[in-house]
């Protein structure tokens, strides 16, 4: 963020304007509410800085997000500058004040980072929105800005880039009678805002629970202080409404009662207000880092030995667990439930009898309703009377809050799928005619940015199908290039209205010249984006991958009412047919790998492809990459269980996944379920394995000692290969540190092996490895 032009606050009546600031602020103070000044212009930073200056609460300093760099201020007023990326780390806390710096080209308009801070504002402040000058107009579209980036894969510059996604931020932003307009070089807009002053109905009444501040939190603690064994509660709530407050609550009286409580949440800044309250209903506890303790002799009682919450990551519960041995585990409260792997969600829920999982419903913390459509099997199945609870009236603001309408339309964030309602109740019986009635159409983006009834059904479908949705999934859509989105579309012939069911949306990838594919597949260039295509040349061994064009699914969705009807296949159907009348023949995808998920693709006529060695930080998951060929150069068809594609490339990376997944599940992925193990090892291919030639391992190895993969991903070759080197070629010394890394390059006898030899370090390891695999295949003179 550059210091703005000397003269850039001269053209502003700084009088006026602290009237100004002053009087919004009262107003605001007086209804509990939040709104939003948008500055557009060519360089807005000069007025930003100038409310700054001005604006009545400082406390805390004003939050400057944008390019992160430190601000030149003329006044005496301190401004936290911040980088878009930064703008979770606010997440917990609460502002006065926010400055969103959309105007400057490197920073542009960061969809998370605003769902971030919006939400953080208290009762009485303002944000901020500074804009180039075009979005005023809103037509012709925005020109792409510093987040558009992130969406600019080979061979796409991002100017190259649509601006749909602006340009409909632009026109709903012009929509909002709320919205506070000040154009650079204007008059200031009226500091009261047509604003609904009879909203604090919704809080009126008396609260039976003293320490509550809505009937929804009375109601939610009270769930908690109650939790029995085996009857989880589930609270999911907007943000604002006081969920984690409720959780410091009904903590502060399990303390009180002598009782340990266990805290995770996805970081300790999302679990701030638990602290905070805790420390107002216990006084005399003391905290210590992520502990609060309440020393002995301060419970209700007077006879407690001392009680204390703690804070765990949601990694390191398990450790914590076992080092209880035969003691009783204490309560465990999960907050934002829903950004937390479902694989570590469901252990807690094994191994803590008494557990509260509290999750945001629409937010940028991940997706709640996500979450509980992802999550509730399993609880019913394992825990069938567990508890849901909602918590709808806000606490750090009043209902209706102008700066959450705005919030919830820009970013989407309570987008649903369609209500079937009577409609559906009359179809139920004869579903199938009913659904035959529908049609797969191909959508038009540039139309499908100004259908916000479309838009909101499409993007509701995709949020309740994936519980990690974040708001700039949205700009995803809209503006990718290469980007196929279709859907199935059921129209009331009455009414001429339109409920969609499903959607699918794929990106195109691959096609990299020759030169720069065998530069992926040696690892020496990463180009942005083509995931699929670049890392089947990069960690799966084939150049061609590369070379290749695919199509990846990176999205499919259907309406849960329709689940388990076909609705899915036929989405993919109509997407290899358009696959092919653009000329490309294979489909791909990648995915958190999980039982159900990965039969669903191998019915649909995908086979895998590579696994992921890592568990994704995400979903707790390792990545699967599964693929299938149409058209010409395959069958089209599903491939019967325990056969390879006829296509030539898909066959060979299927084989040599196949080849691979023996001893990945003996050492990296020794901890798979087995059911998802048995699913994606083929049974009868082993018989269809050619024996490894010297050429073929020749190949392999060469790859890998140019940079290609990774030890890991050439063990079988590398294993044939040295069952059949001479001793001239490999001293003994040098073989037996090959076979020790076959165990893995960070065990513990490879890397006291190692160290013996003086390589310290995995990257040296690592290059030892590589130098040795290459001595293998060196042509004798």
């Amino acid at each position: 963020m550059t210091t703005p032009p000397s003269d850039s606050s001269s053209r502003i009546d700084l009088p006026g304007l602290e009237a100004w600031c002053r009087t919004l602020h009262q107003h605001l103070l007086a209804r509990r509410q939040r709104a939003c000044l948008w500055i557009s212009g060519d360089d807005p930073s000069g007025a930003a800085q100038a409310i700054c200056e001005r604006w009545p609460s400082h406390e805390p300093a004003p939050l400057w997000l944008g390019t992160g760099e430190a601000l030149s201020t003329p006044g005496a007023t301190p401004i936290r500058a911040l980088a878009m990326a930064k703008a979770a780390t606010q997440l917990g806390g609460e502002q006065a004040l926010v400055i969103f710096d959309a105007a400057q080209p490197a920073s542009g308009f960061d969809p998370d980072a605003f769902g971030a801070v919006a939400g953080t504002l208290q009762a009485g402040g303002l944000l901020v929105l500074m804009t180039p000058a075009a979005w005023a107009a809103a037509d012709p579209a925005p020109v792409p800005d510093g987040d558009h980036a992130r969406l600019a894969h080979w061979p796409f510059e991002r100017q190259q880039l649509t601006t749909r996604y602006l340009a409909r931020l632009a026109r709903r932003l012009t929509s909002h009678a709320s919205v506070l307009h000040w154009p650079q070089g204007g008059t200031l807009p009226a500091p009261s805002p047509s604003l609904d002053s009879g909203n604090q109905a919704a809080r009126s009444g008396a609260i039976a629970d003293r320490d509550c501040l809505t009937q929804d939190q009375a109601a939610s603690v009270a769930a908690l202080e109650a939790l029995a064994p085996a009857r989880p509660v589930v609270i999911s709530a907007d943000r604002g409404r006081g969920k984690s407050g409720a959780l410091g609550i009904a903590a502060a009286r399990c303390l009180a009662a002598g009782e340990d409580v266990w805290l995770t949440a996805p970081r300790p800044a999302a679990v701030s207000a638990v602290f905070e309250r805790l420390a107002v209903l216990l006084p005399r506890g003391q905290r210590e880092g992520n502990v609060f303790r309440l020393p002995a002799g301060q419970a209700e009682d007077g006879t407690a030995s001392g009680s204390e919450l703690r804070f765990l990551a949601p990694d390191a519960i398990e450790a914590a667990r076992l080092a209880c041995h035969d003691a009783t585990l204490p309560r465990l409260f999960v907050d934002e439930a829903a950004a937390i792997p479902t694989p570590l969600l469901k252990g807690y829920l094994v191994h803590f009898p008494r557990i509260a999982f509290a999750t945001t419903v629409h937010g940028y913390e991940g997706t709640g309703r996500g979450f509980q459509l992802r999550f509730r099997h399993h609880l019913e199945r394992q825990c069938p009377g567990w508890q849901a609870l909602e918590m709808t009236t806000p606490v750090r603001w009043a209902p209706g809050d102008p700066l959450e309408t705005l919030t919830d339309d820009l970013l989407l964030l309570s987008a649903q799928p369609p209500e079937l309602g009577a409609l559906a109740d009359t179809a139920r019986q004869s579903i199938e005619p009913w659904l035959a009635r529908s049609e797969v159409v191909l959508l038009q983006r540039d139309s499908l940015a100004r259908d916000e009834a479309a838009l909101r059904q499409l993007f509701g479908l995709l949020v309740q199908a994936h519980y990690r949705t974040t708001p700039a999934d949205l700009r995803q859509l809209l503006d990718t290039p290469g980007l196929t989105l279709m859907a199935i579309r059921q129209r009331d012939a009455t009414t001429g209205s339109d409920a969609w069911l499903g959607v699918v949306a794929a990106v195109e990838e691959g096609g990299f010249p020759t030169p720069l594919a065998h530069d992926i597949w040696c690892g020496k260039r990463r180009p942005r984006g083509h995931l699929l295509a670049q890392s089947l040349a990069a960690h799966a061994g084939h150049q061609g991958a590369a070379e290749a064009r695919w199509w990846r699914v990176l999205r499919i969705a259907v309406h849960p009412a329709l689940w388990r009807r076909g609705q899915g296949a036929r989405l993919l159907q109509a997407l290899e047919q358009q696959a092919l009348a653009a000329g490309v023949t294979r489909l791909g995808t990648s995915f958190g790998a999980e039982a159900d998920l990965v039969a669903f693709w191998l019915a649909q006529g995908f086979v895998p492809l590579r696994m992921g060695l890592k568990r994704d930080a995400a979903s707790g998951e390792h990545a699967v990459m599964m693929g299938k060929a149409i058209g010409e150069s395959g069958s089209g068809q599903s491939a019967p269980r325990g056969k390879f594609a006829q296509d030539a490339l898909l066959g060979a990376l299927q084989q040599d996944f196949q080849r691979l997944l023996p001893s990945l599940l003996k050492h990296e992925l020794h901890g798979l379920p087995p059911l998802l193990a048995d699913r994606l090892r083929q049974r009868g291919c082993e018989a269809g394995l050619a024996t490894l030639t010297p050429a073929a391992c020749t190949q392999r190895l060469d790859w890998y000692r140019r940079g290609g993969g990774g030890l890991a991903l050439v063990r079988p070759w590398l294993e044939t290969a040295l069952e059949a080197c001479e001793s001239s070629r490999l001293d003994e010394a040098s073989r037996h540190g090959l076979v020790l890394a076959l165990g893995g390059q960070d065990a513990p006898a490879f890397v006291s092996w190692a160290e013996g030899q003086g390589l310290v370090g995995r990257k040296a390891r690592d290059r030892w490895c590589r130098a040795a695999a290459g001595r293998l295949i060196e042509k004798r003179e």
